[in-house]
């Protein structure tokens, strides 16, 4: 989840604006993906979250196939090529169109299976890389390099990006106390999942002057944030949490909906410092900042306003594979 600076990661945003960075965190609603070697040329792929699976006669077929039913297991499997016939079955605890970059990090465990069968030898920010342009292939819009990081690396994160690439650097946070202050709200699968990003970049890219003095002010956020956080400034992040949300809310309006304004307010009441939608908004997740020692009061608001809490912590650490001898 972001705290600040979200779509600006997407290439070539970042490079218009001065110092870019985007500060996240990995939560504990894991993917994970167990891959097996046939003894054939057969590819089945699973996915148990969804219930669905998908089988190819070789890799060849899945290769020549027109489309998929289980796209995101089938383009990495296509770009990894296996030379033998696999088994491949994954599960996902996010909810559908949560926002919580649930499809980033799947693509990273099943990225991270199949480089370690293929030898590839990639490290984690080709893996990164890799990950984050085969799902702009699968939804053919840009994507932003944020997403990727927290299934890399767990913990809190200050994700950096100017003309010489993309940083990622770890930042210290007390995450005892950072967990007594996480409320996620799900409010539903989002009317709109993946647009709002898109058109915001387009109006960027047009040259609108308003949407470029809104990303150079959330950059300036972005910074302060990462301050506020090292510094365990908490009522300084609430305030550039709203900021941050204010000028979300201007730079695409369809972001919110009538439901998540209503969280906003009432949560606020029971001790909410800040509040942000997850991911490309218009549903999906909503991120509470809340007092010490008000994050019970502030989940109780959100059920009676008609949401779902969802219970998350900070994950400390990122991914791991697993090889099992037969």
């Amino acid at each position: 989840m972001d705290l600040a600076g979200g779509t600006i990661d997407i290439w070539p945003l970042y490079l218009y604006h001065q110092n870019a960075v985007t500060v996240n965190f990995a939560v504990d609603r894991y993917t994970s993906c167990v891959l097996e070697t046939r003894p054939d040329a057969r590819v089945e792929l699973r996915s148990a979250d969804l219930a669905a699976e998908e089988c190819f006669e070789s890799l060849a077929a899945l290769q020549g196939a027109r489309k998929y039913r289980l796209p995101l297991p089938a383009w990495v499997v296509k770009y990894f090529a296996p030379g033998a016939g696999i088994n491949l079955a994954t599960d996902s605890e996010a909810p559908a169109g949560a926002g919580i970059s649930g499809s980033s990090s799947l693509i990273i465990s099943i990225a991270s299976a199949l480089n370690k069968l293929t030898r590839r030898g990639y490290g984690l920010e080709k893996i990164r890389e890799v990950s984050q342009n085969i799902e702009s292939q699968i939804l053919r819009v840009p994507t932003g390099c944020q997403d990727y990081y927290p299934a890399l690396y767990g913990g809190v994160s200050a994700v950096c990006m100017g003309p010489a690439g993309v940083e990622r650097k770890p930042v210290a946070v007390d995450l005892e106390d950072f967990n007594q202050r996480i409320v996620l709200a799900y409010t539903g699968e989002p009317r709109n999942s993946g647009i709002n990003n898109w058109e915001v970049m387009k109006a960027h890219i047009n040259g609108d002057a308003g949407v470029h003095r809104n990303f150079d002010r959330i950059a300036a956020i972005a910074n302060a944030m990462r301050a506020a956080l090292e510094k365990a400034d908490w009522a300084e992040a609430g305030r550039l949490l709203r900021e941050e949300w204010a000028h979300r809310r201007k730079n695409a309006p369809g972001i919110s909906t009538e439901l998540i304004d209503r969280l906003v307010a009432v949560t606020r009441r029971a001790g909410a410092l800040g509040a942000k939608v997850c991911g490309a908004g218009g549903g999906g997740c909503v991120f509470f900042l809340a007092e010490r020692g008000a994050a019970p009061r502030v989940a109780a608001a959100i059920e009676r306003a008609g949401a779902r809490v969802l219970p998350v912590k900070v994950a400390p650490r990122g991914v791991r594979v697993r090889v099992l001898a037969k």
